[in-house]
């Protein structure tokens, strides 16, 4: 199975030699780089979340496996949707699906489905791969696809993940996709995406999980921080560090109807 871009061209150039050229203008340059266990970046258009994603993946080291978590925005497909072999075409050249490890994680969690439905049309993980590709040309992914879980079903997930990783004995940087709040004032969303990335920086995944449901944010990830949160913790991860917020209006400059970007890096 190989999946075609369902973004490229609008959410990010699809000519390989103009993608190059607009990554590059979004990247930290001459920033050390660290080995991450799991980062937070967000899947708006590169024009406006570039910025945040750029200085995420800017700091970090690509390891030759990376499980990526995102929202399903579509509505199609399962809940826990694995895309789990074949290959995913991108301007910037083909990547594999690390089907060993996919299947790991099914066979490890009876909730999750191999479904490359809800990964057809879906544009929250695809839009982290040109910035992943740029500093890694060759990794394996693994694509989960979530819909909206209990806090119980994300734990479920995380520790699958967690011994499916163990089980691999080598590294794999986990993704969570997300934007944080939608279409609030610059000054709203700013306000209440703080009050979630506190417990993000806490190391609080059911404190973010909880915050996000209690104050009515409209991260669309949250789902997917809360598992990466969760396994990485697991996995040994002592510490999460904001390395930078903004929002779509510092772009746009319509700072009525925002939406908040949030890079995270945790170790």
């Amino acid at each position: 199975m190989a999946r075609s871009p369902a973004v490229a061209g609008r959410f990010y150039p699809d000519d390989p030699v103009a993608l190059l050229e607009e990554v590059q203008r979004h990247l930290e340059p001459g920033v050390p780089r660290v080995s991450a266990q799991g980062v937070i970046a967000p899947h708006a258009g590169i024009m406006y979340s570039g910025d945040v994603a750029g200085t995420v993946y800017s700091r970090i080291e690509i390891p030759e496996t990376v499980i990526l978590i995102g929202p399903n925005h579509t509505g199609m497909g399962e809940r826990i949707a694995i895309f789990s072999h074949g290959s995913w075409i991108m301007p910037f050249g083909d990547l594999e699906i690390d089907a060993t490890l996919a299947k790991n994680i099914l066979k490890d969690l009876p909730i999750a489905c191999e479904n490359e439905e809800a990964h057809r049309l879906e544009h929250s993980l695809e839009t982290q791969l040109p910035f992943l590709q740029y500093f890694c040309k060759q990794f394996k992914l693994v694509p989960i696809c979530l819909m909206r879980l209990s806090f119980d079903e994300c734990q479920m997930l995380a520790k699958a993940i967690v011994r499916a990783i163990r089980s691999c004995d080598r590294p794999v940087l986990i993704v969570a996709s997300s934007d944080m709040t939608h279409y609030e004032s610059h000054t709203h969303a700013s306000e209440k995406d703080h009050r979630a990335i506190d417990q993000i920086l806490k190391m609080d995944p059911e404190g973010l999980f909880r915050t996000v449901e209690k104050e009515g944010i409209t991260m669309c990830g949250v789902n997917p921080a809360t598992v990466m949160l969760t396994a990485c913790k697991e996995l040994g991860a002592t510490q999460a560090e904001l390395v930078r917020y903004m929002t779509s209006g510092e772009v746009s400059g319509d700072m009525d109807q925002v939406v908040g970007y949030a890079g995270v890096i945790v170790r």
